[in-house]
């Protein structure tokens, strides 16, 4: 059986055409698969399993319907969404994996990844996904009232869309660099990831052998999905 993997679909109450396509696709499409690999930016922001509103909850439902149905559901966190924890994974049924991690698809090792770590020329950027990350600094953020995450999240998404405004298309996308050294690291020739909105299918050499990188579209008018069958 095939395998799907989707990214950025950036999930909120404000955009509820696409969360009607998405719940269509989980209970059609979706329900043919093997595996749903969801890599990142699933929500629009994340501040914690408290956060379950009736639009979360909704959605929640609406996985456990899928899982319930045989299809194995991961979800890897994305820059706008790592706070998942493990209150998500009961009332879901999805499985949270780490950014990075490798899968053998097809008979090929192919490492996963949301994207946004492959970013690396936008070092302010990359300071602050090293420090908002940090185990300290998130159980502090989880610890705080309700209210005060949500304001905060809000400016953060503010503070980011005028910063990305300001930024060049190099600064914004990954580092060829960056790619080829985690392949390396993770002996792959294969890489699956989202982030910058970008779909494509990157071919070029890495030490002499065949290599491929295959980015996934995000969700903005309607649904964007990757079967393995296609690649």
């Amino acid at each position: 059986m095939n395998t799907l993997f989707i990214s950025d679909i950036h999930l909120n109450p404000g955009r509820p055409k696409i969360t009607e396509i998405f719940l269509e696709f989980l209970s059609n499409e979706a329900t043919k698969a093997e595996a749903l690999y969801i890599l990142g930016d699933f929500f629009d922001s994340w501040i914690g399993d408290d956060v379950m509103d009736d639009f979360a909850d909704t959605i929640a439902k609406a996985l456990h319907q899928l899982v319930d149905k045989g299809v194995k559901v991961y979800l890897m966190p994305g820059n706008r969404d790592f706070l998942y924890g493990t209150l998500f994974e009961e009332k879901t049924g999805v499985k949270l994996i780490p950014d990075p991690t490798v899968i053998n698809l097809n008979g090929t090792p192919t490492l996963l990844v949301h994207g946004d770590n492959l970013c690396s020329a936008d070092r302010a950027f990359q300071i602050f996904r090293y420090f908002v990350r940090h185990p300290v600094l998130t159980w502090i953020f989880l610890h705080t009232p309700l209210t005060f995450r949500q304001k905060f999240a809000q400016y953060l998404r503010n503070k980011s869309t005028a910063s990305n405004q300001k930024k060049s298309a190099y600064i914004m996308d990954v580092h060829q660099k960056t790619v080829e050294d985690m392949m390396r690291k993770y002996h792959v020739l294969h890489m699956i990831h989202g982030h910058t909105h970008d779909p494509k299918v990157v071919h070029f050499k890495l030490d002499g052998k065949d290599a491929t990188r295959t980015v996934l579209g995000a969700w903005e008018n309607d649904k964007y999905v990757l079967n393995s069958d296609s690649l």
